[in-house]
């Protein structure tokens, strides 16, 4: 069921919830040409068999931060490995590499200080044979920020509300937002009658916070799909070294590329990375060799994800063994 690619119409209708996850299908229909009935049809299907998921992110305060952690591992102990970080409520992104030897994850700490993980229990740990600890220093684009590249600009513009909100420190909630926001956490698609009968609040007062909460940014939807289903088979992490004069153009036009998905400037040396998922290694080509060029790459190293374990509104999947 993972590797079976979704037809296009499916597609179009999970890009355009990444657009707004809380479309109705009445806009979603009037923008991509289709009915409201069929809108509404297929987006339960969609979700009643997990093809995919609209959840809330959480806000993150200012103050944390994150590093970009490879861990070379022993392969006989990489799957305890993986899965003892999985467990771990600061580390929200863990991959595997598709060499088999390397555990590549994000850690939330707070910048500036001696990371306990990296500095205490992973090399401490004896399978572990390297670590590297990369801070981000500027995010240029997240996953949520990702969109599906099969829907017209002028779709794209009439699906997404308008608009840019500067998101707001996570303090400015009140007890009755993060109640609903917790509601949200899981279905961010959830009917404002089923966010009243949880929180016990009337639902008028629930249907102008979560407009009032999505028009300030504190409402953040995220559109969890296996991008194989998308068609998008290659899922890679590009690691690159930018003069410092280019890092900015250079971050500012990776997060535009409709392949990149994540895209950071780091300390280290490799100071831009990108995350991108790729239909075949045709395309991964073809933007290592092309679409990169002019951005003032110096070196690039590139990671084929082999098995992605852990990412945010997905549960920990457990590493997969190689067969015997």
């Amino acid at each position: 069921m993972a590797d079976q690619v979704l037809d296009i119409r499916d597609q179009r209708l999970i890009a355009a919830l990444q657009c707004d996850g809380r479309l109705t299908a009445e806009r979603a229909a009037d923008a991509l040409g289709m009915s409201p009935r069929t809108v509404h049809r297929r987006w339960q299907a969609l979700t009643a068999d997990g093809t995919c998921r609209v959840i809330a992110l959480p806000a993150r305060p200012s103050a944390v931060g994150a590093l970009l952690l490879r861990i070379r591992v022993l392969g006989a102990r990489r799957d305890a490995l993986a899965a003892a970080l999985a467990a771990r409520d600061d580390i929200p992104f863990i991959d595997l590499s598709a060499s088999g030897d390397e555990i590549l994850a994000v850690s939330l700490t707070r910048p500036g200080t001696r990371d306990h993980l990296v500095f205490r229990e992973l090399p401490a740990t004896r399978a572990v044979t390297s670590v590297s600890a990369d801070t981000i220093l500027h995010l240029f684009a997240e996953a949520a920020d990702w969109r599906h590249d099969v829907l017209t600009p002028d779709e794209r513009a009439a699906l997404t509300p308008a608009g840019s909100p500067t998101p707001p420190a996570p303090d400015q909630a009140d007890q009755a937002d993060r109640d609903i926001l917790a509601v949200l956490a899981d279905d961010a698609r959830a009917p404002a009658a089923a966010v009243a009968a949880r929180t016990g609040r009337p639902e008028s007062t629930v249907r102008r916070r979560i407009a009032r909460l999505t028009a300030t940014g504190l409402l953040r939807t995220h559109v969890v799909v296996d991008p194989r289903r998308l068609g998008l088979a290659i899922d890679a992490n590009v690691l690159l070294r930018v003069a410092p004069d280019r890092l900015d153009d250079a971050g500012r036009a990776l997060a535009a590329h409709p392949a990149v998905h994540g895209a950071f400037a780091t300390t280290g040396t490799a100071n831009l990375q990108a995350a991108v998922w790729m239909r075949d290694l045709a395309d991964l080509y073809r933007f290592l060799s092309q679409d990169l060029a002019g951005l003032g790459v110096e070196a690039a190293e590139t990671v084929i994800i082999g098995q992605a374990v852990k990412r945010p509104g997905t549960l920990p999947v457990p590493p997969r063994r190689p067969p015997a």
